[in-house]
C-alpha cells in the first residue's frame, strides 16, 4: 500500500541527491517509491537533512534533502510504501 507523501522540487546529479517538498511525515528508515513520466523505483530513506542538518524525522511543509538511489526529476510524486 502507498500514499503520496511529497513531490520532488530539485534534483542534483553531482552529489546524487534530491529536495522533497513533503505533504505527509517522512522518516529514516522509510521505503519510498518515486514515480514520474520516466521515474519509476523503491528506496529506503537512509539520509535526511534540513537546512544541511541531519534530521531522523520531517513533517508535513518541510523540505527535505535525501539521497536519491537513481535520476528524478522535478515534479515526480513521493510514496511513502507500507
Amino acid at each position: 500500500m502507498e500514499e503520496k507523501i511529497g513531490a520532488v522540487t530539485h534534483y542534483f546529479g553531482n552529489i546524487p541527491a534530491g529536495i522533497i517538498k513533503l505533504t505527509g511525515t517522512l522518516k529514516i528508515g522509510d521505503r519510498i517509491h518515486l514515480k514520474g513520466h520516466t521515474t519509476d523505483f523503491e528506496q529506503e530513506i537512509t539520509s535526511m537533512q534540513i537546512n544541511h542538518k541531519d534530521v531522523k524525522t520531517a513533517k508535513k511543509g518541510d523540505e527535505v534533502g535525501v539521497q536519491i538511489t537513481d535520476r528524478v526529476r522535478e515534479g515526480d510524486e513521493v510514496f511513502l510504501v507500507t
